[in-house]
């Protein structure tokens, strides 16, 4: 896609983001080394990365707050190429996030698109909650085999311990 200007490009990003169900993130720029003019944008979920916490050791404490962000990856990059427009040039669309259903009408009612990526979400919350539920008897399942093989282990050590010294007794007997 092709803007006209920066601003363009995030007016559609912005409207792009609202019809989906996230909010966006004006992010990093790059700028030119000469003039400073901005040379490219991108544009994220609000989501996006991580909070990093950063000490600020010549002020005071501040309150922490919670972070909002869930290492989203859902962008868009626009470029300003020679002719002055401002083109995409890397976009994402998958979020890592549910999305928030938004309405498109005056009766906020939701198109198909938007019904089917509640749904998808929902069933993906619940394939969420069944991973945790199989990671956690998978990981009870493993501590189990542990201790097995940590009690196979003292027997057959036993056992070792019980044929030398049989072995033992048989070559002091026969010595005798």
């Amino acid at each position: 896609m092709e803007f006209d200007s920066e601003e363009a490009a995030k007016e559609f990003y912005d409207e792009y983001a609202r019809r989906a169900g996230f909010i966006m993130r004006i992010d990093q720029c790059r700028r030119s080394e000469v003039d400073k003019r901005i040379l490219s944008r991108r544009l994220s979920c609000n989501k996006q990365g991580y909070y990093v916490k950063v000490k600020d050791q010549n002020g005071p404490l501040r309150k922490h707050r919670t972070s909002t962000r869930e290492g989203c990856k859902a962008m868009m990059l626009v470029k300003v190429n020679k002719s002055g427009k401002w083109v995409v040039t890397r976009f994402v669309k998958d979020h890592t996030h549910p999305l928030i259903a938004s309405g498109r009408s005056s009766r906020n009612t939701m198109d198909h698109k938007d019904r089917k990526i509640q749904e998808l979400t929902v069933e993906l919350e619940r394939q969420d909650k069944l991973c945790d539920l199989y990671r956690e008897q998978i990981n009870s399942f493993l501590k189990s085999i542990e201790e097995q093989t940590g009690l196979v282990s003292e027997k057959l050590q036993a056992a070792v311990k019980n044929v030398r010294d049989f072995e033992r007794e048989i070559q002091q007997q026969s010595n005798q």
